[in-house]
């Protein structure tokens, strides 16, 4: 029989129901039965004793709140009777031992990818068009009207019938009964052309943005840090900017960025002022026949095999619920130690969801440096999120909420389990480049764009995003697997849902499993042979971070 509750951490006081439980139902805690005394919804925590105000709670074995009121044993947990706490930590002298997974089957296997000059592997091979300021988003605009739908590379799927449709309903005179029952069709757009003119080229990207001037030149010096990590990307082949001439983010700054990332950057690279060159039309004409010429040697570009210690592996996840830290996460966090085993690198970002684990994570680093810049960046966040009126506390969502992950330090023990079991070898602060192999941390938000944003321009060339409630994000440049951590999402969100490792909840699978499973669909991906979800629909979303507080 499936059991109905999970309890983590033989040091936890409180179990995870994994079906909805009704008063009177009997669970087992261990050796004993304890009686369910209220309605407690899957996903959300039942009390094993009696709280009283002021006592621990403990998920994952670590503290994650203090009970508000009492709760007595097989209650349920809630934002009424519990708020968030977390332990202290401290800088230990490091002595973390690792004994890394068996990967033999995997030794010898290779990925289909894209070599670069820096000895980096991609995964795709996109052109970028960037702008150096929003004043240039329009510019952008046009030519990505100019470019996309005859390159082949729009959306296959078109709801312009529907329109179509409903417009003809309308003017037939329907009822608004009849228009809102209307069976309606999507259709698959033609994309014109003598297809594929560059089939080599995964795409042209275009990463519109609200940055480049008006802010500090702080925030200029970061965006160019970021757009710099896109260009130098092992998943960018070259790229086209619009620069207004004006703006804080200058050429020179987005150059030097570059020079930090590859002193030996040689790919084809086109900058355009507007201000220098005059009208739109000149603009639009340069940039047209500038971008055509880096397509073309783009295209000369072709996958070649690839050890799986070339990839980087981003982390990622977005509306995570009550089974996300003991399904999804965990099932990441094994693929990602078998990356780290393989000798690839793997980037664990969101610092607003690593609050509580401080201490596991100061313990796993390589040296008492790199425990220390954790400490460092994690207060200085902590610090300006007070300073706005807020704090990591607030970090948890409506929906988390209503899905029980009911304080911050609760969401962050689950959330850091994405990054496995191996040693911290960096930790880096935005928008720095990952060079290290092994498990690597990012100062970024908990914001799901903002972060995997952020982590794709420190290098991941995949990214793992783990959700419960089911979140369509994307990146122009880097697949993002979305893995639902329940079957219920996998079966009602299949349009977005990538892999589904509600199997472990299901009993149908181990942690194990599942994570071999989840590289063996990373090498496919890594390989081009699959598309995700969020490819096939052109979900590519990009958000810079402005040094102030996001959670």
């Amino acid at each position: 029989m499936k059991n109905n509750v999970l309890k983590i951490h033989p040091n936890d006081n409180v179990l995870v129901a994994l079906t909805d439980l009704e008063p009177g139902d009997r669970v087992q805690n261990g050796g004993a039965s304890l009686i369910v005394t209220e309605a407690i919804p899957a996903k959300h925590k039942l009390a094993v004793q009696a709280f009283s105000p002021g006592d621990s709670i403990t998920m994952y074995g670590v503290l994650v709140g203090k009970a508000k009121h009492t709760i007595p044993m097989g209650g349920r947990l809630t934002t009424f009777n519990v708020q968030h706490a977390t332990n202290s930590y401290d800088l230990n002298t490091p002595s973390y031992q690792w004994t890394p997974p068996a990967v033999d089957q995997w030794q010898s296997q290779t990925f289909m990818g894209y070599y670069r000059s820096d000895g980096r592997v991609g995964t795709a091979n996109y052109w970028l068009v960037i702008p150096l300021v929003f004043c240039e988003n329009r510019n952008i605009q046009v030519l990505e009207e100019a470019l996309v739908n005859d390159l082949g590379y729009g959306r296959r799927h078109t709801y312009q019938r529907q329109t179509q449709e409903l417009m003809a309903l309308v003017q037939a005179g329907h009822t608004v009964e009849e228009v809102l029952q209307a069976d309606l069709q999507t259709a698959e757009q033609s994309l014109g052309g003598q297809l594929p003119l560059f089939p080599n080229v995964d795409g042209v990207k275009f990463l519109a943005h609200d940055g480049g001037c008006g802010g500090t030149r702080q925030d200029a010096q970061a965006l160019c840090g970021l757009l710099a990590g896109y260009i130098t990307h092992p998943n960018v082949a070259g790229a086209t900017v619009l620069s207004l001439g004006c703006q804080n983010a200058q050429v020179g700054m987005l150059q030097e960025e570059i020079q930090k990332r590859n002193p030996q950057f040689d790919k084809p690279l086109f900058v355009l002022e507007q201000q220098s060159i005059g009208t739109e039309e000149s603009l639009i004409g340069q940039a047209l026949r500038q971008t055509f010429a880096g397509l073309m040697q783009a295209n000369a570009c072709v996958r070649k095999p690839a050890p799986l210690s070339k990839l980087t592996i981003g982390l990622e996840c977005g509306g995570s619920d009550g089974f996300s830290g003991i399904s999804a996460n965990p099932v990441v966090g094994h693929a990602s130690d078998l990356v780290v085993a393989l000798g690839g690198t793997v980037i664990l970002a969101e610092f607003p969801e690593l609050c509580g684990v401080e201490q596991e994570l100061c313990d796993r680093a390589v040296n008492a440096e790199t425990a220390n810049r954790f400490k460092e960046l994690m207060n200085t966040y902590a610090l300006r999120a007070k300073e706005a009126g807020s704090g990591f506390d607030m970090n948890p969502s409506p929906g988390n909420i209503r899905d029980g992950l009911i304080t911050d330090a609760m969401k962050s023990a689950g959330a850091s389990k994405k990054g496995g079991s191996s040693p911290v070898v960096a930790v880096l602060d935005y928008p720095e480049l990952v060079t290290k192999p092994g498990l690597n941390l990012l100062c970024t938000p908990g914001n799901d764009v903002e972060s995997t944003t952020a982590e794709v321009a420190s290098g991941a060339t995949i990214v793992l995003f783990t959700t419960g409630l089911g979140t369509p994000t994307g990146n122009p440049i880097a697949p993002v697997l979305k893995i639902s951590s329940n079957t219920a999402l996998a079966n009602r969100m299949p349009d977005i849902i990538d892999v589904n490792t509600g199997t472990v909840i299901d009993g149908d699978e181990t942690i194990e499993q599942a994570g071999e499973r989840l590289l063996e669909q990373i090498i496919r991906v890594a390989s081009g042979e699959l598309d995700v979800a969020a490819v096939r629909h052109g979900q590519d979303d990009f958000i810079p971070w402005k040094r102030g507080v996001s959670l």
